[in-house]
Formats: structure tokens, C-alpha cells, sequence
């Protein structure tokens, strides 16, 4: 006679359907349920641009009204007109831009030059250099603002706009977000670029630059962001009206026209119009950048 032997029934949780697996329909409402608290969130962060955006086509006594209202009951589409009449935005644009574009490029390619020396080449001491030029990003800017001013101030550097691409042309962030990036490249790489006879600038250039897209967009947008929306930098070093940045000639703006708040918030979507077309053009770039920098450290 032989006995039939059943395998042993499978292990289950509690609330679980079959051999472990989450009851039908729960996946489809969690899934539903974290759209919805994503869409919440997002509106939460969008809601004072919106209200900005509102506020800059209303009449200055319907800014502040009491509910808000979110539409206008009348469009002033010459409020995006009038703001370029009564100060030189055009001027305070163009300036942001240049300071913005000029020190992006440089950060960028002194941040990825460093950052390549730091990660693929072996030198004496590269570890502990590495890590004291990272740690100047925990000093605070008041502690050597002053130092600063004076040593542009004895190169006659005070009131130009060279001043501040000098010192914000290099930036130990940078080396640090491009360096992480590098580091999960293959060294094997650079070995067999070296065999072949490939220099390290050649390397640098040909092989790392071209893996590094993402990096780079991310270290760009990043840079661009901050330097466009630097108040203290420019309001130190820079007098002229002719050389100031749209947050200088806004700042101005409000001290002058204090009840013209219909004005001041135009100017303040015109300001932050730019980088919004930066972040929507790189945000592709910049989220893989940033989800792939801190892989290995």
C-alpha cells in the first residue's frame, strides 16, 4: 500500500492572498491614493506662484482682497507692458542673464575639470585634499565676506561685474555633486584610454565629458538657479543702476512703489520666468543627474 504525501499548504500573512500575495484591488489603491497625495502636494507648492501670477494681472487694490480671488474679474494684460516703462527691466534681465550664463559655464568646467582629478587620477594626498576643500562648504560666506570685498576692492575689481564671476567661478559643491558622479564610471576605462595612449585631458574630454550628461545638467541648472537669484553678491559689489541684476532692480522697485502691488508682483513673474524655462527644459537631466551622483561614494 503506498501513502500520497501533500505538500505542506503555503505560508500566508495576514490579510495576503494566495502564497503571499497582496489582495486583488489593493495595488490599484495605493497606486491611486499616492497620485492623489502627490497632486496635493504639488498644488500646495505651485499655489503662491499661482496666486503671484493672479496678482500680477489685478488692479492694485484687488491684490489683497479678502476671500482671495483667484481669478481677476478684469485681465490687465498692460501690467506686462508698463513694468518695462517704469524701470530698465530690460537692462536688469540682461545682466542677471550674463552673470548667470558666464558663471554656469565656468562652474561647470572647473567643478567637472577638478572633479575628474579628484575621482580617476591617483596623486599623494588626493583623499585628504579632497575632503579639505569639501569641508569649506560648511564655512560660512559672512565668516570671509569681508576678506573678500577687500581684496576685490585693492584690485579695483569694486562695481564690475568681473568682480563676482571671480569669485563665483569655482565652487567646492560642484567638484563634490561631480566627483560622485564620476566615481560610478568604470575605471577600466580610463586604464584602457591609457594603454591606447590617451592623455588625461584626452580622457577627460573624449570619454568622461560624454558619460557625464546628466551630471553636468544637473551641476548647470543648479548653478544658474542660485546665481540668478543671488541678492547679497550684487548688492555688495555692484553700484551702478546700469550694471545691477533683475533682483537688485526690483528690490529698488519696491522701495520706490510701495503700494504698486499689482506692478511688483509682474516684475516678480517676470523674474522668475526664466528659470522656469531652464528647470523644464533640463528637469530630465537634472533628475537623473541627482539620482545617480550619490550611487558610490
Amino acid at each position: 500500500m503506498t501513502t500520497v504525501r501533500t505538500a505542506p499548504p503555503a505560508a500566508t500573512t495576514p490579510g495576503a492572498g494566495p502564497a503571499g500575495r497582496p489582495p486583488r484591488g489593493r495595488g490599484p489603491v495605493r497606486r491611486t491614493l499616492a497620485y492623489v497625495s502627490l497632486l496635493a502636494v504639488t498644488l500646495l507648492v505651485l499655489l503662491p506662484l499661482g496666486w503671484m501670477i493672479s496678482s500680477s494681472l489685478k488692479r492694485d487694490n484687488e491684490v489683497f482682497t479678502t476671500p482671495i480671488e483667484w481669478i481677476p474679474r478684469e485681465f490687465r494684460w498692460s501690467n506686462y507692458v508698463e513694468i518695462w516703462e517704469q524701470i530698465p527691466l530690460a537692462t536688469y534681465l540682461g545682466n542677471s542673464a550674463f552673470l548667470a550664463i558666464v558663471i554656469t559655464f565656468l562652474q561647470v568646467l572647473t567643478g567637472s575639470f577638478a572633479a575628474y582629478g579628484f575621482a580617476k587620477v591617483r596623486f599623494p594626498g588626493r583623499d585628504g585634499l579632497f575632503l579639505a576643500y569639501i569641508a569649506t562648504i560648511a564655512v560660512p560666506w559672512q565668516a570671509y565676506m569681508v576678506p573678500q570685498y577687500i581684496l576685490m576692492q585693492r584690485a579695483e575689481l569694486i562695481d564690475t561685474h568681473l568682480s563676482i564671476i571671480l569669485l563665483q567661478a569655482f565652487g567646492a559643491f560642484g567638484v563634490f555633486l561631480m566627483r560622485q558622479y564620476y566615481l560610478s564610471i568604470p575605471d577600466d576605462l580610463c586604464e584602457a584610454a591609457r594603454i591606447d595612449g590617451l592623455s588625461e585631458y584626452g580622457i577627460y574630454r573624449r570619454i568622461i565629458l560624454p558619460l557625464s550628461k546628466p551630471a553636468l545638467a544637473s551641476l548647470a541648472l543648479l548653478t544658474f538657479v542660485n546665481t540668478w537669484n543671488d541678492y547679497m553678491g550684487p548688492f555688495i559689489y555692484l553700484t551702478s543702476n546700469d550694471l545691477w541684476t533683475v533682483q537688485l532692480g526690483l528690490r529698488s522697485f519696491v522701495g520706490q512703489y510701495q503700494a504698486d502691488y499689482a506692478m511688483i508682483m509682474t516684475g516678480a513673474v517676470l523674474s522668475v520666468l526664466p528659470v522656469v524655462v531652464v528647470f523644464l527644459f533640463g528637469q530630465r537631466y537634472f533628475i537623473q543627474g541627482i539620482a545617480t551622483s550619490g550611487l558610490k561614494g
